[in-house]
């Protein structure tokens, strides 16, 4: 199976044929923005649920407004490339929601993915999929983290050269 970047339409067509063929799919989605061993843990596990796992990343315009206007450190299609270089990743599609709830509407995967930050009730979407995994975080592993971490030891940096 080769890896891509699908529009909304093409991943919907796609994710039809695919489910004809008795394919398993799986879902998850989110930032992606810097790219850590968070999210590798993750997408491993979520890639050994299923046959097809499709990766739907928030535009730049949305996790903007998600995440601030610091966000996103790299683009949405960077974004998108890294993530489609990486074995787990089947096919990823970009999505200008705030939700992914009418993605997966119309998707509705056999397995959705999430972290364990969200209780089951608070987990958009979750009536579309057969099945919810929650899988926990690596503590201390996150972008915020890792922003937070360049920022300080820039600001450690600028200290002990002034």
């Amino acid at each position: 199976m080769k890896n891509y970047i699908l529009s909304k339409q093409s991943v919907y067509k796609l994710v039809k044929k695919l489910k004809n063929e008795a394919k398993k799919i799986v879902f998850i989605n989110g930032c992606f923005d810097l790219l850590h061993i968070g999210h590798i843990s993750l997408l491993n596990k979520a890639k050994k649920l299923g046959d097809v796992l499709v990766v739907a990343i928030y535009s730049d315009e949305i996790l903007n407004c998600v995440k601030g206007f610091s966000r996103p450190i790299v683009n949405e299609l960077e974004r998108a490339k890294v993530l489609i270089a990486l074995k787990p990743v089947d096919y990823v599609v970009i999505f200008n929601e705030q939700t992914p709830k009418n993605i997966l509407s119309k998707l509705r995967p056999d397995v959705l993915v999430t972290g364990s930050n969200y209780k089951l009730s608070e987990i958009i979407g979750r009536e579309f999929a057969k099945v919810i995994y929650r899988f926990p975080f690596i503590p201390e592993k996150s972008t915020t983290n890792l922003i937070n971490t360049i920022i300080k030891r820039h600001q450690d940096n600028l200290i002990d050269i002034i």
